[in-house]
């Protein structure tokens, strides 16, 4: 499965959302600046993301998004599933030799497990990676 633009970008809004939470909307425009994406593009994005309730749209003049729960109860496999649709490496046909058809289903679990227990809390978080110092003696 390869997630298209429509997936990272979407997930992308999310992030900038999470780490706006509590202080308040934000709008599209300065989500699209920080990224450098377009403004358009996100605008097409927020729609199934608003119906599926993974956010809200506050109107006025100090409008925008905000998300629709806590970010530690939304996951990626939740934005994924809504912008993507069901995640799966391919079409897993019941004709299929069976040694194939338990890999690809092996697959999609693993990824699944990824998606579904990664949340826009540890997404909004993250670090970077940074590795610890380590003093070496000799």
């Amino acid at each position: 499965m390869k997630i298209s633009t429509k997936g990272r970008y979407g997930l992308t809004i999310m992030i900038e959302l999470a780490k706006n939470h509590g202080k308040g909307p934000l709008s599209l425009k300065a989500i699209a600046q920080t990224n450098e994406l377009s403004e358009h593009y996100l605008e097409q994005l927020i729609s199934p993301l608003r119906n599926a309730g993974l956010v809200k749209s506050i109107r006025g003049a100090y409008g925008g998004y905000v998300l629709g729960d806590e970010p530690s109860n939304i996951t990626s496999g939740d934005i994924i599933r809504v912008l993507e649709g069901p995640i799966s490496p391919v079409e897993v046909l019941e004709d299929e030799e069976p040694a194939k058809r338990e890999l690809w289903i092996r697959i999609r679990d693993a990824v699944k497990e990824v998606l579904d227990n990664t949340t826009l809390e540890d997404l909004a978080n993250y670090s970077g990676g940074e590795q610890e110092s380590y003093m070496f003696y000799i």
